[in-house]
């Protein structure tokens, strides 16, 4: 019972959280599009919350592996919220600058990077790894809802509350994440003295050890970046998109509402899919079909001149993506030792999402600065994943895992 009511507080926190994240998601961007009007400060943002991974990923995770991961996430959610709120005072004070919001963005995220390395090895911990599955799919099954109607109530918000003060929602769902995590009673680590660097930097070795020996891991991780770099470009460059290619503005107009509401869509639907077409094929086969199915929504998404097209195809590519990032995941995380999994997930991530996602906002920002126009940005990011498309058909590896997951 203990341990029940103990899931079910972790599981709201986590979707206080996700609701926060994802209110900033669609606050930031508009935000710094409102102060700037330029797509390269927009991208910025997207890159200032990518960037934490790469840089603090490994670290983050030996200490989670390490230290009491409830602690650590209840201090990461204080942090989290006490940066936020330095926006909403600049704002107030009327001197808030795009500077000043990338910065922000980049504190916040390596807040995050802490809290959801912890995360990765707490949740294994608190459930057992028999009850694993069913636990994920609960948790992913609210936060997707969430990711579905928070981003297009959000965008609707927007239009008439000022960007500024909606990061005042995140720091509020950050606190009340906290408060709930403080109350769980159930261990959700073996904590260990850090007595030096030596042992932390043995501790990341382990994990990319680990990591790097696993064939399969291998190179989902490394075609996961390519699908980031692509990510990083659209979530980037949306706003400047919807608003030069589809003649939906950044302030004022509902219809960006639906633009921001789409991959949240394609996510649950991915969700009801998964467990159906992995226990068919597999996750290497999962994987093999869902890359070049991804390249191809951003490609339609690239082509489309009209809103409705343009939310179509987001939703085609959110289904597609989600099942590329999921069926990464699950693999590690059932195939990862317990003692490894902040670690290992965390060091996965850094270089799938952490890489991927700053490098490709970083390049789509550029570009379209250059050519003056936000398809070329977006151009660029599946440009990226076409490669790792050809990578996951040309490897053998995922290749074979195919076949011995029919046998």
């Amino acid at each position: 019972m203990s341990t029940e009511r103990d899931f079910s507080r972790y599981l709201n926190a986590r979707v206080l959280s996700v609701v926060g994240a994802v209110v900033s998601t669609v606050a930031l961007p508009v935000l710094v599009y409102q102060l700037t009007g330029s797509a390269g400060w927009t991208s910025a943002v997207t890159a200032a919350e990518a960037l934490p991974y790469l840089v603090f990923g490994l670290p983050a995770g030996a200490l989670a592996d390490r230290l009491d991961r409830r602690l650590m996430m209840v201090a990461m959610d204080f942090t989290v919220a006490a940066v936020l709120l330095s926006v909403v005072l600049a704002w107030l004070a009327g001197g808030l600058t795009a500077p000043h919001v990338v910065v922000v963005a980049f504190a916040s995220q390596t807040a995050f990077v802490f809290f959801d390395a912890a995360n990765f090895g707490a949740l294994p911990a608190l459930v057992g790894k028999e009850k694993l599955t069913a636990a994920y799919s609960t948790i992913f099954g609210r936060t997707t809802v969430v990711e579905l109607v928070v981003p297009g109530v959000t965008g609707l918000v927007v239009v008439v509350v000022a960007p500024a003060a909606l990061l005042a929602v995140n720091a509020l769902t950050a606190v009340g994440s906290a408060m709930l995590l403080r109350a769980i009673t159930s261990s959700m680590a073996n904590p260990r003295p850090v007595r030096g660097g030596k042992e932390l930097v043995a501790d990341m070795r382990e994990g990319l050890r680990f990591l790097w020996h696993g064939p399969v891991i291998r190179i989902l991780t490394l075609v996961g970046a390519t699908h980031s770099v692509a990510g990083g470009a659209w979530i980037a460059l949306l706003v400047p998109f919807a608003d030069q290619v589809l003649g939906v503005e950044s302030k004022g107009d509902a219809r960006l509402a639906a633009l921001f509401s789409c991959w949240g869509l394609g996510a649950i639907i991915a969700s009801r899919l998964l467990p159906r077409v992995t226990a068919r094929w597999g996750s290497a086969g999962v994987a093999l079909a869902a890359l070049p199915l991804s390249l191809l929504g951003g490609v339609l998404v690239l082509v489309s001149g009209h809103w409705l097209v343009a939310c179509a195809a987001a939703t085609y590519w959110g289904v597609a993506g989600a099942v590329v990032v999921i069926n990464g995941i699950t693999y590690r995380q059932e195939v990862c030792p317990e003692e490894l999994q902040s670690r290992v997930n965390t060091t996965a991530r850094m270089i799938a999402w952490g890489l991927g996602r700053p490098l490709g906002a970083a390049l789509a920002g550029a570009l379209s600065v250059a050519a003056g126009d936000p398809r070329a940005g977006i151009a660029a990011g599946l440009v990226v994943l076409s490669a790792g498309v050809v990578t996951a058909w040309v490897s053998p590896v995922l290749r074979g895992q195919k076949y011995r997951d029919h046998t």
